[in-house]
């Protein structure tokens, strides 16, 4: 076979074109000979009839189809990525306006493709329920889009430059959070089209996150700062500084005790974020994911137990920390650009990448070999 695998068109089912495909892979090590055989094989031809070695078998642990699932369609770099709040589906934002809707399992084929958006997608959030979509872009708009009809509900406007990012809430009535390069943060009430509440910052906004009540608003941006407010109070509670530069994701940890940042300054941080957390609220700092010149926003995630972090970096490889020894217990490659968002499944122990060179990764870890 050539170097390159065969690529499988996609179902063609609503919103999608031929285009749309999936790739399932299978990694061997890399080598130096100009002459060996394709670095990545089709997961149907095993690795001894390609290159005539003895293969062995690999622990397999989720339902992926295959350990590696590559997704390939968008037309422009990938800014973001989600798993759906059941798992069985991803959303994705590029820069070429448009939102794709992949199915986690089987081919991952594209099922939908939602468009109305005049500029790059940002970010893209999931709506509690999974039945709705919140997308921010670069042309100054919130969208609110309906995933079963796959049409767009509603579009919010209020900002005057570019929205950088958005959150929503956990519990309590649904609440969502938008900032950007305005320097303000804007809260929507999805029924609503104009917004609920508006808070001025000095800075432009890259980064928002709920705390697990719903209650606090965490806000980081260009001052290296991470804010935490009580919607009832104009001030903040208490600022989280300790970043030397932009901070660019801000996720809860599932139990919701603690904020896991990332910043371009090329650290990790996790802090804690109880309401009365005694000493200092650094919890722990992970470092070996560099941002690189490009300065993209670079969002991490934890897994699902809460016994992992992750991140992509400018290197094109994703980077999985264990929380209580903060040692890189993976290092992920794969793709041939920066990692511009990591993702792990609520329920099986999957890790969903996206990058500037168009693609995701869907690939198959095994926490329990690397838990210590």
């Amino acid at each position: 076979m050539s170097g390159v695998p065969d690529k499988r068109k996609a179902d063609n089912d609503a919103g999608t074109s031929s285009s749309y495909s999936t790739t399932s892979l299978v990694k061997r090590p890399r080598t130096d000979d100009p002459n060996d055989a394709a670095a990545l094989i089709l997961s149907g031809q095993s690795a001894a009839a390609a290159t005539g070695a003895l293969s062995r078998t690999v622990k397999r642990t989720s339902a992926l189809a295959a350990p590696i699932m590559l997704l390939t369609g968008h037309g422009g770099e990938l800014f973001t990525a989600k798993f759906s709040p059941d798992g069985q589906s991803v959303v994705s934002g590029s820069f070429d306006k448009s939102i794709f809707l992949w199915k986690t399992y089987g081919d991952c084929s594209n099922y939908a493709v939602l468009k109305g958006h005049k500029s790059a997608v940002i970010e893209v959030q999931w709506g509690r329920e999974g039945d709705v979509v919140y997308s921010v872009s670069a042309d100054k708009s919130m969208c609110q889009w309906d995933v079963p009809t796959q049409t767009r509900l509603r579009k919010h406007v209020g900002h005057t430059d570019i929205v950088n990012t958005c959150a929503v809430s956990r519990k309590g009535r649904e609440q969502l959070a938008t900032g950007g390069d305005d320097c303000s943060v804007k809260i929507w009430d999805p029924r609503e089209k104009q917004a609920v509440y508006t808070i001025s910052e000095k800075w432009q906004v890259t980064a928002l996150e709920w705390s697990a009540d719903g209650q606090n608003l965490f806000v980081g941006g260009l001052d290296n700062q991470i804010k935490a407010y009580d919607l009832r109070r104009p001030e903040p509670l208490y600022t989280l500084s300790g970043h030397m530069d932009t901070i660019t994701g801000l996720r809860i940890s599932p139990d919701g005790s603690r904020l896991l940042s990332n910043g371009m300054d090329n650290t990790v941080r996790t802090w804690d974020v109880r309401p009365f957390a005694p000493g200092s609220r650094l919890v722990g700092v992970y470092e070996g994911a560099p941002h690189g010149f490009e300065k993209y926003l670079i969002r991490p995630c934890w897994s699902s137990d809460g016994a992992f972090v992750a991140a992509g970096a400018a290197d094109r490889t994703v980077l999985v920390w264990n929380v209580d020894t903060r040692k890189i217990v993976y290092k992920l490659p794969g793709h041939k650009g920066v990692v511009t968002e990591v993702g792990w499944h609520p329920k099986e122990p999957i890790v969903l990448s996206c990058s500037t060179d168009k693609t995701m990764y869907l690939g198959e870890v095994n926490p329990d070999e690397v838990r210590f």
